[in-house]
């Protein structure tokens, strides 16, 4: 058995990011370092794209408790709501 080739691709990523800035192509560039196929320089740039990304943090656990007053908030415009709908069917004399 021989020992596989393996490439630190994250060290080639700033030359590789200039290269597909220059208008190089996957494929192209894979050629270029001897890599097996694009798809090592697909996910290096999907890779760093996540690690980059900035935006809405998931959120774990679960969501904060509501309190007394939201519910009573909630609550009375239910209530508000449904007394408007029963005015309206009773203006269109559904009910």
């Amino acid at each position: 058995m021989s020992k596989r080739d393996y490439t630190h691709v994250r060290l080639l990523y700033p030359e590789i990011k200039a290269m597909i800035g220059a208008g190089k192509t996957q494929r192209e560039i894979a050629e270029y370092y001897g890599f097996k196929d694009k798809y090592v320089v697909k996910e290096l740039l999907k890779r760093e794209r996540r690690r980059n990304a900035e935006g809405i943090p998931k959120q774990r656990g679960r969501k904060p408790a509501k309190t007394l007053a939201e519910y009573k908030y909630e609550n009375k415009r239910l209530k508000m709501e449904n007394e408007l709908l029963r005015d309206f069917l009773q203006s269109i004399e559904r009910k």
